[in-house]
């Protein structure tokens, strides 16, 4: 007899307050396979990405969908060809959306995208790490090449949407690793307050204009908010043969000339893709979350961890996406226990 496990899913893309948006369900417990790991999930982090694929998504409205990128853990079985955890491990891990999500009692996930749990933190405060420090990391080291070894000490860098989760994070990378000038865009007293607490140099409010607020313009633009509007901006603000990355996909077609005299490049992250597409270097996820926990148990790094909101279930993760979807979160919304 298969065992079952709880979890959170949902049938049809409805709104957060319908009733039906988010369901406590009981499921199959899945088994591992291949590399994967099996996963008994102790705590869960929300992100905006589970807010957007309950709301609108392709696949049939008969379909159980479980959402939840964002979990730590304790593994409890192996597939046949796992060799980088065993059965005991404290893990952290943001999975692959191309399967069911986190939000469950017990998760698979392939083990190249999943890292040690820090030792220092609790479940619930490990949770808020994964999916917003792979996707900062990717961006900053990857997508627009800066050194995390401070070979590029002292250059500016423009983080518009600072407060948030991949913003929290991103700030602590630049300034800790890379020892970059970070200026962060907030605009309400509590989110600068939370900019600067993580070792922002500045802060500039992105409900006015942006550039008359810098000192200068900035070798390096993180945009962690919605793009479009600030895509016309952008040779303003970046100096020559500066290095953009963006984590939101643009609504409109953009001008890409824009970006031509200044010789600026422009890059997207996505930190699914690895996962979704298999790439060669898919455990680059693994190795970087390793390196975090280190990071965050030396002291160098501190978790965004903001508000415990209580138990897994359908009543509380309904008040995470309630509240990320009023679009002013700082730092990060975590549940824990089932």
């Amino acid at each position: 007899m298969r065992l079952t496990m709880k979890a959170v899913g949902h049938y049809k893309y409805l709104p957060i307050d319908h009733p039906e948006s988010l369901l406590d369900v009981e499921v199959a417990e899945p088994t591992p396979q291949a590399r994967d790991l099996l996963v008994e999930v102790k705590a869960i982090s929300v992100n905006p990405v589970d807010t957007k694929r309950r709301a609108a998504g392709a696949r049939p409205d008969t379909e159980l969908k479980i959402l939840g990128w964002d979990a730590a853990g304790v593994v409890k079985a192996v597939g046949p060809r796992a060799s980088l955890f065993k059965p005991g491990d404290e893990v952290y891990y943001a999975g692959s959306n191309q399967r069911p999500g986190a939000n469950s009692e017990r998760h698979v996930v392939d083990e190249r995208i999943v890292g040690r749990k820090p030792k220092k933190l609790s479940f619930a405060e490990a949770a808020a790490l994964p999916l917003t420090t792979i996707t900062a990391w990717e961006a900053l080291f990857d997508r627009m090449g800066i050194s995390k070894s401070g070979r590029d000490e002292g250059k500016r860098l423009l983080i518009l949407g600072g407060a948030g989760g991949v913003g929290s994070i991103a700030i602590q990378l630049a300034k800790k690793l890379a020892k970059l000038h970070v200026t962060a865009s907030a605009s309400r007293p509590e989110s600068i307050a939370w900019a600067k607490k993580l070792g922002a140099d500045a802060t500039i409010d992105h409900t006015r204009p942006l550039r008359e607020q810098m000192d200068a313009e900035a070798e390096y633009i993180f945009i962690c908010t919605n793009t479009d509007p600030v895509f016309p901006q952008l040779p303003k603000l970046a100096a020559a043969q500066a290095r953009i990355c963006s984590i939101v996909r643009t609504v409109k077609p953009v001008d890409l000339a824009v970006l031509h005299d200044k010789s600026l490049t422009f890059a997207l992250e996505g930190m699914f893709a690895r996962s979704t597409y298999q790439t060669p270097d898919m455990q680059a996820q693994h190795d970087l979350l390793d390196e975090t926990a280190k990071l965050v148990d030396a002291g160098t790094v501190s978790t965004t961890f903001k508000e415990n909101l209580g138990r897994i279930n359908a009543a509380n993760l309904k008040r995470a996406h309630g509240r990320l979807e009023q679009g002013h979160a700082i730092g990060k919304l975590v549940l824990e226990g089932f």
